[in-house]
C-alpha cells in the first residue's frame, strides 16, 4: 500500500460555507471581522496555501455583509486564482511600492475588534494598526477557539484515513528490530513508513527508550536501545491535509511485573477517557475520567500532561482535554485521548488514540492493539 483513501475534493461551495460560518461565529463573538494570514486557518477557509511565506502581505478579510476578499501580492495572484475556494472570493492584488495596509483598511469599517489568525506576522499586525487606529485585535484561538473543531463528514473521512495510515505504520514498525539500534534509526523508519502510507508531512516521530520514556516530548537521539527497554512511540503528521497522531508503548523482550502493571493501568485509563466521550460532556470530563484511574493506581503524580488535544488540519489545536475546560463536546469534534505515566530515570508509558464525537458517544480513529506489544 502506498497511498490510502483518496482525498475528498472540497469545492468552492464548501469553502463559501466555511467562510460564511466563520463570519457568523465572529459576529456572535462580538467581532467586527476576521483577518486571516497564510497558515492552517487560511487553508481551511479557502484552500489556498501560498508557496512562499514572505514579508509581502497576504490576508483574507472577512466582514459581515461583505464578500470575502483575499489581499495578495500581484506576483502570487496567479497561484491564488487556482485555489479551490477562489470562486467564492474577490482577489485584490497589490504591487511592490503600494501600501497593502491602506488597501486592506479600505475593506473594513475602521473600528471595532477584529479577530486575527495566530500566525500573523507582527510586521503586518503593526501595519494594520497604523492603518486602522480605531480597531483592536484578538487572536483567533482566543476569540474563536472552535472555528475548525467540528468536522463535516468529508473531513471525518480524511481524519479516519490519516488514522488508518498511522495504524499501518505501527503494524510495520513493530516487526522491525529495536535492540542494538539507535532511537534515531527507528524514528527514521517511522518517518519513512508514514510517508509510504500516504503522509505528505511528518510532524513528529518520538522514540523514547528506557529512561528517555519519562520525558513526554523526548526527541529521538543517539541512545542505543537495549533488551529490557520500554519504548514510547508517538508519531503523526498530515495525510491529504488532515492529521494523524497515535502513541503505543512497546517493550524489548519480556517486561517486568511493574512495567506490565503500569502499562495495564495506562491502558485502563485510556479506555476510561474514551468511555467518557459523549455529546454534552465537558472536555474536562475526559481528563478527569482518565486521571481518576491513574490516581487510583497510585501513579497520579506521574501523569504530568493534559489528557488530549484537538486535531484537524494541524496536529495540535483546540479543544483541549484538561481540567478547567468546560467546553461541551459536540458531534464531529476530533481529539486525542492519551494518558501516560512517567517515572523519572526509569521508563514511561503512553497510549493514544484519536477519537471523534458521535451522536451517542465516541469513535476511535486508531485501531491497533492497546495491549503490551513485545518487540525484538
Amino acid at each position: 500500500m502506498t497511498g490510502g483513501t483518496p482525498a475528498a475534493r472540497f469545492t468552492a461551495d464548501d469553502y463559501r460555507a466555511r467562510m460564511a460560518r466563520a463570519v457568523r461565529s465572529a459576529a456572535d463573538a462580538g467581532l467586527a471581522g476576521l483577518l486571516v494570514a497564510p497558515g492552517p486557518d487560511l487553508v481551511w477557509l479557502t484552500g489556498y496555501a501560498p508557496s512562499a511565506d514572505t514579508e509581502r502581505l497576504t490576508l483574507l478579510v472577512l466582514a459581515p455583509g461583505r464578500r470575502p476578499v483575499l489581499v495578495v501580492p500581484a506576483l502570487e495572484a496567479p497561484d491564488a486564482e487556482k485555489a479551490a475556494g477562489a470562486p467564492a472570493l474577490t482577489l485584490r492584488d497589490w504591487t511592490d511600492g503600494q501600501d497593502p495596509y491602506a488597501a486592506t483598511a479600505a475593506l473594513l469599517d475602521g473600528s471595532g475588534r477584529l479577530g486575527v489568525s495566530d500566525n500573523t506576522w507582527a510586521l503586518h499586525l503593526l501595519g494594520l494598526q497604523r492603518a486602522l487606529p480605531g480597531t483592536s485585535y484578538a487572536a483567533l484561538t482566543e476569540a474563536l477557539p472552535l472555528l475548525r473543531a467540528v468536522k463535516d463528514p468529508a473531513e471525518l473521512e480524511l481524519m479516519a484515513a490519516a488514522g488508518a495510515a498511522a495504524d499501518a505504520a505501527f503494524e510495520e514498525i513493530r516487526t522491525v528490530r529495536f535492540a542494538g539500534r539507535r532511537e534515531s534509526d527507528v524514528a527514521a523508519d517511522l518517518d519513512a513508513l508514514l510517508r509510504r502510507f500516504g503522509h505528505s508531512r511528518v510532524d513528529f516521530t518520538i522514540v523514547a527508550s528506557g529512561p528517555n520514556g519519562a520525558n513526554p516530548h523526548h526527541e529521538a537521539g543517539d541512545r542505543v536501545i537495549r533488551v529490557g527497554d520500554m519504548i514510547v512511540l508517538d508519531f503523526g503528521g498530515l495525510k491529504d491535509g488532515y492529521g494523524s497522531d497515535t502513541s503505543r508503548t512497546v517493550h524489548v523482550g519480556a517486561p517486568t511485573e511493574e512495567e506490565r502493571r503500569v502499562h495495564d493501568l495506562v491502558r485502563e485509563a485510556q479506555e476510561a477517557g474514551f468511555r467518557a466521550v459523549r455529546p454534552g460532556a465537558a472536555c474536562q470530563d475526559v481528563d478527569r475520567a482518565a486521571r481518576a484511574v491513574i490516581d487510583g493506581g497510585g501513579y497520579g503524580p506521574y501523569f504530568i500532561h493534559r489528557t488530549g488535544h484537538g486535531i484537524g488540519v494541524t496536529t495540535h489545536e483546540p479543544p483541549y482535554m484538561i481540567e478547567g475546560e468546560e467546553q461541551p463536546l459536540l458531534p464531529g469534534m476530533c481529539f486525542s485521548v492519551e494518558p501516560g505515566v512517567y517515572l523519572p530515570g526509569r521508563f514511561g508509558v503512553r497510549i493514544e488514540d484519536i477519537v471523534t464525537v458521535t451522536e451517542d458517544g465516541g469513535r476511535r480513529l486508531n485501531d491497533t492493539t492497546r495491549e503490551m506489544v513485545v518487540v525484538e
